[in-house]
């Protein structure tokens, strides 16, 4: 049984890995790889409403998409883009990168090699990457304009979709971890954490929702 206090917590996390960004017309948009195509979805909903001309899609393989998405995240998430109608010339994709730092180095590489000018990104994330994405692209591309971007939805709703509350909540809890000790390591810039954040985040540990905590000092970025 998951305590109502425990939901509490979670919900405050949900509330603040979201950025709250208004999603607005930038140079490029960019689908960032994991296991779920709704990424795709909202990158095409964006791109469909005129808020970038051009997607990139960055993502190699992992272990928990390498089965569903064996050719890569990026290849299925341009594929999934095609199928909804987004033209082939639209659509460019990043098929090496397997953690958030390298989706946006290496994208940022991509386009610069494909001659694009870029003075703003819509970043697409999981909704509880928003903060993650933003933070890290702010450090390793910090003169390009960042607007976080994820499919609309409810923390209730997304435990409906992943149909694992506890993998959710240790989700949430791993996240936040990660904005705590990557700034440290050079991954991303440094988010102030809010003091009933923080504390949601302390009793979700102490209650053992820790599956996705990084114990070792050579985080993946």
């Amino acid at each position: 049984m998951i305590s109502a206090q425990a939901w509490a917590d979670t919900r405050r996390l949900w509330d603040y890995h979201q950025m709250g960004h208004s999603a607005r017309p930038c140079s490029v948009a960019i689908g960032l790889g994991s296991h779920d195509l709704g990424v795709a979805d909202t990158a095409v909903a964006l791109y469909m409403r005129g808020m970038a001309p051009l997607l990139v899609f960055t993502g190699a393989t992992s272990p928990t998409t390498q089965e569903r998405m064996p050719r890569g995240e990026a290849v299925h998430y341009r594929e999934r883009a095609l199928e909804l109608g987004v033209p082939s010339s639209a659509v460019l994709v990043e098929p090496r990168a397997r953690n958030t730092g390298e989706n946006i180095r290496f994208s940022r590489s991509l386009l610069e090699e494909a001659g694009i000018d870029v003075s703003s990104a819509l970043l697409i994330s999981k909704p509880y990457e928003e903060r993650r994405a933003y933070a890290t692209a702010r450090k390793s591309w910090p003169e390009v304009e960042i607007v976080s971007a994820s499919t609309p939805m409810t923390l209730d709703e997304y435990v409906d979709s992943i149909q694992d509350a506890r993998l959710v909540i240790d989700m949430l809890v791993g996240a936040l971890q990660r904005l705590l000790i990557y700034p440290d390591q050079g991954f991303m810039i440094r988010q102030p954490v809010p003091n009933d954040v923080m504390e949601a985040y302390e009793r979700l540990c102490r209650e053992g929702f820790t599956s996705r905590l990084l114990t070792t000092d050579k985080p993946s970025g």
